[in-house]
């Protein structure tokens, strides 16, 4: 319950600063204020509305070299996700067998660890 609030509060909170000033670029912020910037849209799971504005602002930020494209495809697989589509960079987990990863099901599945690589990702095990 308390995780729930507090990520509500935060996603709020995120929501009026990209009102005033749009996403919050390293330039704005520095990086360590970027990054938790991502790490809040990334954890907005029950406010979707929030998690979509912030990946369309933070597009616009990373076509500027102002935010990072590996939190960018992070980001993008997570909404994916919660819309019940699949995702690009297989970067959401569903679960872990034998230590490996399993991500929620992907686009093209033979191209992911090209598309992670494009993003700055690194690839998945094979």
């Amino acid at each position: 319950m308390a995780y729930r609030r507090v990520t509500t509060r935060n996603a709020d909170r995120l929501s009026e600063i990209m009102d005033q000033y749009g996403w919050p670029t390293v330039t704005l912020v520095g990086e360590e204020g970027a990054r938790r910037a991502w790490l809040i849209a990334q954890h907005a799971d029950r406010q979707l509305d929030v998690q979509r504005r912030a990946l369309r602002l933070m597009a616009e930020a990373a076509a500027t070299g102002e935010a990072d494209p590996g939190m960018l495809a992070m980001l993008r697989d997570r909404v994916l996700v919660n819309e019940g589509r699949e995702q690009i960079c297989g970067s959401q987990i569903a679960d872990v067998k034998d230590g490996v990863p399993i991500p929620w099901p992907c686009q093209d599945p033979a191209r992911v660890n090209q598309r992670r690589a494009e993003a700055g990702l690194d690839p998945l095990p094979v």
